[in-house]
């Protein structure tokens, strides 16, 4: 893994710290966090990850703050938005850690992580 990449997981390691079961992987040839095998995030370049996101709220998310989050005619249509790493502070970063880790979790495992 480059540097810049490095510095990118990094953050999204450290804001799925708490979550349980997450693995370190490869997805589409970057670093990746997954639940199970499923993946929920993953460096895309230096500066920008990809997180799973529930369409509805990745609509709310891009028009609310651009500056943070993004979408290419890529993702358009899927559930899945871009973040610029060094835009987003490390407690939302986590909290959308968590929604994206919840929406790939299996249910009973997210039941016992919600409890």
């Amino acid at each position: 893994m480059t540097g810049d990449l490095s510095r990118a997981f990094g953050r999204l390691r450290k804001a799925a710290a708490a979550l349980p079961e997450v693995e370190e992987a490869q997805w589409y040839g970057t670093p990746a966090l997954k639940v199970r095998g499923k993946g929920f995030c993953r460096v895309k370049d230096a500066a920008t990850v990809v997180v799973m996101v529930p369409l509805e709220e990745k609509e709310m998310l891009l028009e609310a703050a651009p500056d943070r989050y993004f979408e290419t005619d890529h993702y358009k249509g899927w559930p899945a938005m871009l973040v610029r790493i060094d835009a987003i502070a490390d407690e939302e970063l986590a909290h959308r850690l968590r929604r994206a880790w919840l929406m790939k979790a299996p249910r009973a495992l997210a039941r016992r992580y919600e409890r």
